[in-house]
């Protein structure tokens, strides 16, 4: 077993270190789909969208990457002077070009030319191209917002810590590298191209910033319609992105809260979206809007240290993660009844937003919100969406959309809305005040905190928790998934019994979580849970199955095994893929010797300390599965080479 838990290590961290995860119900692709449409540019579709074209140009999606040009760069390059630990950075012009002078891949100082910008408010951060076709993103970042609001100026997006040359979070490493970390969300139709010979990169995109593409899918087939006209119900577009259309929310006089006219079908748009707002791992190339989202991603769940235990963002887990867990989504609601695609702004300012499906009467009032009309604390996003700070400047609301739960942070030390302002009273104080105007069983749609707190803090009896929160179908698939995850950590035999119902649930992520419960499991029980998903729909459930049971497929039936191969295939195409990351290195590596292939295993973990000779798991789990053959001393010099 310490084999197995050795590569479901470097498994997990093959895809949640620098990536993220997060999913939503995934659909198969829309009938009309046109496989063969290719990329024709945002201004392709000016002609016949002027409106939404003007609306998308000046919007963050539009500027998210450009060429570095005087239009596009809003830092200081007029000689400016940033010290930070002991390292002065200066930025300047040269013969049109902006340069920054700071320290390079070996500490020391040298000049480097800003090829692209990164983004627009409140900050703007700059991409420096180093050899083998690499584009790194600098520390250093413009704050673009009003100097009366503390901005234009350069600041360290690690302000508090001395990054040297040798650390991993220093610009010129794999953290900051934008080929693997930035380039598939803040560009469209993006081809990696890293040649793992020659540890190179030849990364294009169809366009260099978010455009209408990225989320209407190709659009050739399309413009092709409109010389036509045909028939064709499709319009030649890769996805219908009508959720909305025809479909209105009605307020309940009485209740005051409002239903959908027709209940939403499908996730479609949500998964257009979840692309890029979510916290994930990229599984393979080619995702197109109308796409199963899990096809090509590997969500992450509300799990530590990416969430707090009631399912509050802590770490950047972007939106989609706390949005499908909240209440909003379980009812219908789409990203676009709040937000305008086009602008992304939202639709109407302030509690107007809310106002859409809530009776203003009932909840823009002191008699719900027990503020001063008008003030900060009358805002429902300050007391429903509490918002952190991440990149040091940027703060992002919680799309979980809670009831404010000062009791929680009592019990579990998660944040609260209340605690937030008044941080003059503590949490009992804040619990109290709620407990007093809404009656102490105002618990909220999230119900799962006590279970993941009792989990992640090693209490006894947090398994039976768990599994009441994996099978009851009240909660959200998230959550149950996220329950089922915490099980795989340790549930024993509850972990077995609430993996095999979840692995036959309707929802993906519940099946993805039955995967992740089975870990702990013995070889014949995992084999049970996971022969069945290796023929599974979606691509991130077979290869996670098939990694499950690596060292058991022996023992499978001649259909079985032929889906276990097929499996097998994709998750190597998988770890293949990211070969650039030392951590997939090492989960292939980890599969190779499950499967007996020891020396192409070896092989793999002598390329991840190649690639990061400080990457921990390579010697660790290397060591392990030289163990598991026998040769001792060699094993025993491998974790002496790491030490």
């Amino acid at each position: 077993m310490s084999a197995l838990l050795a590569s479901v290590f470097a498994t997990v961290l093959a895809w949640t270190w620098w990536s993220g995860h997060s999913v939503t119900t995934p659909h198969p692709p829309d009938p009309g789909i046109v496989a063969a449409a290719t990329f024709v540019g945002s201004e392709g579709c000016a002609g016949c969208h002027r409106a939404e074209h003007d609306a998308w140009r000046h919007s963050q999606h539009a500027r998210a990457m450009q060429h570095a040009t005087e239009a596009t760069v809003r830092g200081d390059f007029a000689d400016a002077v940033f010290r930070h630990e002991g390292v002065q950075t200066t930025f300047f012009r040269r013969d049109g070009r902006f340069i920054v002078r700071t320290d390079g891949p070996d500490g020391r100082l040298a000049d480097f030319e800003v090829k692209y910008t990164f983004g627009v408010e409140p900050l703007q951060q700059y991409l420096v191209e180093l050899p083998g076709g690499r584009l790194q993103a600098l520390s250093i970042t413009w704050d673009t917002r009003p100097a009366g609001e503390g901005g234009q100026r350069w600041f360290h997006q690690y302000p508090d810590e001395r990054i040297d040359f040798s650390d991993e979070l220093h610009w010129t490493r794999r953290a900051q590298n934008w080929n693997f970390m930035c380039a598939d969300c803040h560009s469209t139709g993006v081809v990696k191209g890293y040649d793992a010979a020659s540890d190179t990169f030849s990364t294009r995109w169809a366009e260099i910033t978010v455009g209408c593409e990225s989320c209407h899918g190709p659009g050739s087939a399309h413009v092709a319609w409109t010389a036509r006209r045909t028939a064709d119900p499709t319009k030649g577009l890769t996805i219908a992105l009508d959720e909305r259309r025809g479909v209105s929310w009605r307020i309940d006089p009485v209740t005051g809260n409002a239903e959908r006219t027709a209940s939403r079908g499908s996730d479609r748009e949500i998964q257009v979206c979840a692309q890029c707002h979510a916290r994930r791992s990229q599984i393979a190339e080619g995702y197109v809007a109308g796409r199963a989202f899990l096809d090509h991603y590997l969500p992450a769940l509300l799990t530590s240290p990416l969430y707090h235990a009631d399912g509050q963002q802590r770490d950047e887990v972007f939106v989609w993660g706390s949005w499908m867990q909240s209440r909003m989504h379980r009812a219908g609601v789409t990203c676009s009844d709040c937000h305008d695609p086009h602008t992304q702004k939202l639709r109407v300012e302030g509690n107007g937003v809310c106002a859409q499906c809530h009776a203003p009467a009932k909840y823009d009032a002191a008699a719900h919100h027990h503020h001063p009309e008008g003030s900060t604390g009358a805002q429902c996003a300050n007391c429903h969406m509490p918002a952190a700070t991440y990149m040091v400047i940027d703060p992002r609301r919680d799309h979980s959309m809670r009831v404010p739960r000062p009791d929680l942070s009592v019990s579990t030390g998660a944040p609260n809305a209340c605690s937030g302002c008044h941080r003059e009273n503590d949490a009992r104080w804040a619990a109290e005040a709620v407990a007093r105007w809404h009656g102490p069983e105002r618990k909220g749609f999230q119900r799962f905190a006590g279970a993941f707190h009792a989990a992640d803090s090693g209490a006894a009896g947090a398994a039976v928790a768990l599994a009441g929160i994996a099978g009851d179908a009240s909660q959200s698939p998230i959550a149950r998934a996220s329950a089922l995850a915490r099980l795989g950590g340790g549930g024993g035999p509850r972990a077995g019994a609430a993996a095999r119902s979840a692995a036959r649930d309707a929802d993906p992520l519940v099946r993805l979580g039955a995967l992740q419960a089975a870990v702990v499991l013995s070889g014949p029980e995992r084999l049970a849970i996971a022969a069945p998903l290796l023929d599974d729909p979606l691509r991130a459930i077979r290869v996670e199955a098939a990694a499950l049971v690596a060292d058991q497929q022996g023992a499978l039936g001649e259909a079985r095994r032929a889906a276990w191969a097929r499996a097998a295939e994709e998750y190597v195409a998988v770890q293949r893929f990211n070969a650039d990351r030392p951590e997939s290195r090492v989960a292939l590596a980890d599969f190779l010797s499950r499967t007996g292939r020891h020396d192409e295993a070896q092989a793999e973990y002598a390329a991840a300390l190649t690639a990061d000779p400080a990457f921990v798991p390579a010697y660790l789990n290397g060591a392990e599965a030289l163990r598991a053959q026998g040769r001792e001393a060699e094993a025993l010099q491998r974790l002496r080479d790491g030490i």
